[in-house]
């Protein structure tokens, strides 16, 4: 029975965690890395066509968005995960394939006008992610699932998106039961529309996020709407757009909620019946989503709405744009607006192009509403560039740069500690994951020196004997070597490289079960008998 740590280990994204218990391999999401990435992953410990089932903890691609490689890979197994969560990769992973497909054919045709012969293939192709969404099983909050003899799981509300979880895991082998939970992304508390998140009383072990792990939010929740009126009527007044950069699943309803009470307030003077656009296909379904879900996942307040027959997240002059034709439409209109558009840190997407229209103009603002991870043009922006490179174009930044402070989906580290203090006995050990390099170190002294949690901040690699709570195995940072672009055009080299990538497998394979690494050598010995001529 063991726990490795692959993906989100001393960086923000690409959440994934390995787990085997008896014969049985399980991953804990499979997201993608965004941004920029530090660190090296491991590769998964067996092949995907050997993971049998995949626990997600929500929606957001860098927990959920690597679901079609697994498939790609092989992979045939069941996902299991909350049914809003699977509600929502049912959209955001086609969106995923689309972008993925795009990109690949975007490179294709830059490489036949340099005169690049290389392959530029996708990731992973739209029936890959349609196989990831074939394989979801929905789940009720609060209900024991047994997946297979030796274990069970079951989702509890952690608020910080629709359906998101953390998950308790209980795990049996050779008579003795372990439980191990793993945070997900714990919401932060007050957040519109969603429940705050609930806790979870009893683990041996638990593995946390840690993102904002070194700072605390303000503790006076902001007015954001006094914020968002001030500056929606300044921008107007000077004949701009307000344009959101937003992700299309969660700050984009939360947007809208507050947006509807503006409206309904009438409290925007400089252009009254100001339109509102949510120029992005991706948000406008999980709008639906929201919707649909909206008694199994929304707050007292906002279930009160719906029962009053008001729909918290819709109002007179919201426009949805869905095709190109609409979404270009959208920056001819000359009255002043809102724009909401995708993706939230600007690396893709719609935003974009609203970017290329109104960065240049001193009369518009743009209004950051989410976390930019470092290496995005969002971070860069709200770092103070003066100019970012659009669709191959440099572009001066002219306008108005606004951050809504406090708002955010992660809870602080006050909000973090109080999530863990939920747990009625201190567990065995406390994995910290999911957090920039000096965050997941800091957060991790921090429990440990003032709260007296056995805590550990691992690298990707390292291997737990769940069993006994030993380390056997421990990670070390690898840093990410620049690629070249080149392709290796020396055979022999190339031979050379995958020889030592298969030493460094190896070399990881000591926590790996017998039988696997009994397969594992009669692949090799093959493989090489069929070579040895």
């Amino acid at each position: 029975m063991q726990l490795i740590f692959v993906g989100a280990d001393h960086e923000v994204t690409g959440s994934c965690h390995y787990l085997q218990v008896g014969d049985k391999h399980i991953l804990v999401d499979y997201g993608m890395e965004q941004g920029k990435n530090y660190f090296e992953n491991i590769e998964l410990p067996v092949p995907a066509g050997q993971i049998d089932y995949v626990f997600l903890t929500h929606a957001h691609v860098d927990h959920s968005g690597n679901l079609p490689l697994l498939c790609a890979g092989g992979f045939n197994g069941k996902i299991f995960c909350t049914e809003a969560t699977a509600d929502l990769c049912n959209i955001m992973l086609r969106d995923c394939a689309h972008i993925q497909m795009q990109e690949a054919e975007w490179r294709k045709r830059k490489g036949k006008r340099s005169g690049s012969i290389q392959m530029q293939e996708p990731a992973y192709t739209m029936q890959d992610a349609e196989r990831a969404i074939q394989g979801l099983v929905p789940c009720e909050y609060d209900e024991i699932i047994e997946v297979c003899q030796g274990v069970k799981i079951r989702f509890t509300d952690v608020g910080h998106l629709l359906g998101s979880s953390s998950i308790e895991v209980w795990l049996k082998e050779k008579g003795t039961e372990k439980k191990i939970v793993f945070s997900g992304d714990i919401g932060n508390t007050r957040q519109p529309l969603i429940r705050d998140p609930q806790k979870t009383e009893e683990a041996d072990y638990v593995v946390m996020e840690s993102t904002y792990g070194d700072r605390l939010h303000a503790t006076e929740r902001p007015d954001y709407i006094k914020s968002l009126t001030e500056i929606m009527n300044r921008t107007f007044a000077r004949g701009g757009n307000v344009v959101i950069p937003s992700f299309a699943v969660g700050r984009t309803q939360e947007m809208l909620y507050f947006l509807r009470k503006i409206k309904e307030e009438h409290l925007v003077t400089a252009v009254e019946d100001f339109p509102v656009y949510v120029d992005s296909p991706l948000a406008v379904e999980a709008t639906e989503i929201f919707n649909r879900n909206e008694r199994a996942c929304y707050d007292e307040e906002a279930i009160k709405l719906v029962k009053s027959g008001i729909n918290p997240i819709t109002f007179p002059g919201l426009k949805l744009s869905i095709t190109t034709e609409e979404s270009r439409a959208i920056n001819e209109e000359p009255t002043p607006k809102v724009i909401i558009s995708a993706s939230g840190m600007c690396d893709a997407g719609r935003i974009r192009h609203h970017l290329k229209h109104n960065l240049w103009r001193p009369e518009c603002t743009i209004l950051f509403v989410g976390y930019q991870s470092v290496g995005t043009t969002g971070r860069a922006i709200i770092d103070g560039a003066q100019q970012v490179k659009l669709f191959g174009e440099t572009i001066d930044i002219n306008a108005e740069i606004m951050k809504l402070e406090g708002l955010s989906g992660h809870a602080d580290q006050k909000g973090l500690i109080d999530w863990i203090q939920g747990f009625k006995n201190k567990p065995k050990k406390v994995f910290v994951v999911h957090g920039e390099d000096a965050v997941t170190t800091s957060f991790a002294q921090l429990l440990n020196k003032e709260y007296g949690y056995n805590s550990y901040a691992p690298y990707s690699g390292t291997q737990v004997d769940l069993l006994t709570g030993k380390i056997i195995f421990e990670g070390v940072p690898v840093p990410v070597q620049k690629k070249e672009s080149k392709v290796v055009s020396d055979v022999y080299t190339r031979l050379k490289m995958a020889g030592a990538r298969l030493v460094a497998i190896i070399a990881r394979s000591e926590g790996i079960t017998n039988k696997d690494k009994a397969k594992f050598a009669d692949q090799i010995t093959a493989l090489c008998d069929k070579w040895d001529r």
